[in-house]
């Protein structure tokens, strides 16, 4: 087992009348087998925007985890990347604020908070353990250039636990258990 990555790794997935409109993925990296850094990862009208101080790092965020999570499976994954400073305020008690370039991420009113982990998680090549600490969030917004993005999270409030498609991430490892099998 090989210690990949430790950070936090918010996101949320947006929706407007079934059709999701948005997916962002924030990340603060601690320590990684890349580097350190934040960046943010966002998909929205029909290509993905990488972000972030460090294009390499945001490159492999996104291309060896953020392309293989179920919320981006089916979505065009065409990307650009662009060099921007990425303003991070994050707390597990009220919720995150993201800012890079033109783009802004806010999630907020906290559900829950929880352990999560997951053994067996197969990412691309590779197979993953991940732990975290998830709160999942009843409010989320992305704005771009100014204009907020349609959608909503979808949020089940009632469930037990509580769950959405927005959610903070923090405390998160990433562990490489093993390379993936080949698929047939």
């Amino acid at each position: 087992m090989t210690m990949v990555l430790t950070g936090a790794n918010p996101g949320v997935l947006l929706t407007n009348g079934g059709e999701t409109t948005a997916f962002a993925s924030v990340w603060q990296v601690d320590w990684s087998e890349r580097g350190a850094g934040r960046a943010v990862v966002l998909w929205h009208d029909g290509r993905v925007r990488l972000l972030g101080p460090d294009p390499e790092l945001a490159e492999w965020l996104a291309e060896t985890f953020v392309r293989h999570f179920g919320e981006v499976a089916g979505l065009p994954w065409v990307t650009t990347v662009e060099r921007a400073d990425v303003d991070l305020a994050l707390d597990l008690g009220t919720g995150l604020v993201a800012k890079a370039a033109d783009v802004t991420v806010e999630l907020g009113g906290i559900l829950d908070r929880r352990v999560f982990t997951m053994d067996g998680l197969t990412l691309g090549d590779s197979t993953y353990a991940l732990s975290n600490v998830y709160a999942p969030c009843r409010t989320a917004r992305i704005t771009v250039a100014g204009t907020p993005v349609p959608g909503t999270p979808d949020v089940d409030e009632a469930g037990d636990p509580p769950a959405s498609s927005a959610f903070l991430a923090v405390n998160e490892s990433w562990v490489r258990s093993s390379p993936a099998a080949p698929r047939p």
